[in-house]
This record gives C-alpha cells, sequence and structure tokens, in this order.
C-alpha cells in the first residue's frame, strides 16, 4: 500500500478569459480554475512545465495544496483538458475539499511481483479492473492500491476486492466479490485446416476487401 503525499503547486489569480487565454498558453502558462469548499469559482493561472511535472504523474485521487497567491487549497483534481496533438495541458480544474468532511473517490489499482502460475503453467495474468471506489476524509486517500500477485500460484487463482488491504479509515466502497486479477490458462493453438482435396475447386473470390468505413475526425 502506497498512502498520500504532500503535492504543493503555485497558482496565481487569472484576469485573462476567453479566447485571450491562448496567449497565456502561449506564454508557456497553464491556465485552471479552482471552486468548491468555501471557495466560488475562481480563475487561475499556473506555469505550465511545473504543473505538468506535478499533474502528469498524479492518480485522481490525490490531494494538491494548490497555493494562490500565499493561500493554501487541499483540492483534487477534477477535470484535466488535454491537448492531444502536442500531448500538453490545456486546462485544469481543481475541486477544493474539507480535511473534516468524507468524500468518495477512484483510486487506482496496481500489481507487484510475479505470479508463480504464468510461468510455472503457462497462465495469463488478467487484470480485471484498473480502480476501485473508495470513501474517506481528503487527506487518509492512498494514492493507489498495490497488489503483490505472487500469491497465484494456479490457474483459476484469484485476487479479490476483499483481499485489498485498506489503511486506517479509509473503506473500499467496490463490491468485495469483484475479482481483481485472475489467472486463467492459455489459449490453446488452432490447429491448421487440412488442404482441400484435390479435384475440388476453390470457389471464386469475388470480394477482394470490404470497403473502409469513414472515420469522423
Amino acid at each position: 500500500m502506497v498512502t498520500m503525499e504532500r503535492h504543493e503547486l503555485k497558482a496565481e489569480l487569472r484576469t485573462v478569459i476567453g479566447k485571450q487565454v491562448n496567449a497565456l498558453r502561449r506564454q508557456g502558462k497553464l491556465p485552471g480554475v479552482i471552486y468548491g469548499f468555501n471557495v466560488k469559482p475562481t480563475p487561475i493561472v499556473m506555469d505550465l512545465r511545473e504543473a505538468s511535472n506535478l499533474l502528469n504523474k498524479l492518480p485522481s485521487s490525490a490531494l494538491v495544496t494548490v497555493i494562490v497567491d500565499g493561500k493554501e487549497h487541499n483540492a483534487l483534481v477534477r477535470e484535466k483538458q488535454i491537448d492531444y496533438i502536442r500531448g500538453t495541458l490545456r486546462h485544469v480544474d481543481f475541486q477544493v475539499v474539507s480535511l473534516r468532511k468524507k468524500i468518495r473517490s477512484q483510486v487506482p489499482i496496481e500489481h507487484t511481483g510475479t505470479a508463480p502460475a504464468v510461468k510455472e503453467f503457462e497462465g495469463i495474468l488478467v487484470s480485471n479492473m484498473s480502480q476501485v471506489e473508495v470513501e474517506a476524509l481528503p487527506q487518509d486517500l492512498p494514492d493507489r492500491f498495490l497488489v503483490d500477485v505472487s500469491v497465484l500460484t494456479e490457474i483459476g487463482s484469484a485476487i479479490y476486492v476483499r483481499d485489498l488491504e485498506a489503511p486506517k479509515g479509509v473503506e473500499i466502497l467496490t463490491d468485495p466479490d469483484e475479482v481483481v486479477f485472475v489467472i486463467t490458462g492459455s489459449a490453446p493453438a488452432v490447429e491448421e485446416e487440412e488442404e482441400a482435396a484435390e479435384g475440388v475447386e476453390e470457389p471464386e473470390v469475388i470480394e477482394r476487401g470490404k470497403k473502409e468505413e469513414e472515420v469522423e475526425d
């Protein structure tokens, strides 16, 4: 289990809005908005490089201390807009939360170790879910659940949600009987079909290819 670390991000109040925000992006700035507990929606701006270095590696459950003009706000990242052509952040929404009120959040699942059944029985490790829903105080939210798959020793061995170890103060809301990881058997090899008997003509190929469907931009 890996628990939450403190993550800080500096920001300033933003007066530029609308189409003029693109000028900030050209200057290496990242626009955003912060709202939530005792905070009305407020436009902010951050350094793009600094924000990207931090936010690109954080899970959705990570608590971020956003410092706006010297005032600290405990917040979660609720939305990230990405320029998929350049691969850069375009806008970020932060939701301020109360450290005294429990919230629900999705926490990612990662695995560690090697399942013996994969090597010994040529099994396949299948991941059935990538995250679980939890409820906890914001400061108690784990960054992720780290699951040791070395206990999977046979075909059919599985790890369930009920097997996850939640830290104190964290309640897992996902169905405990849901499978997280399971070992399945490898698919049997498909035997090649026998060649057609001599003297039997193969049917003439009329359609040589299906026309590609148009894909929307």
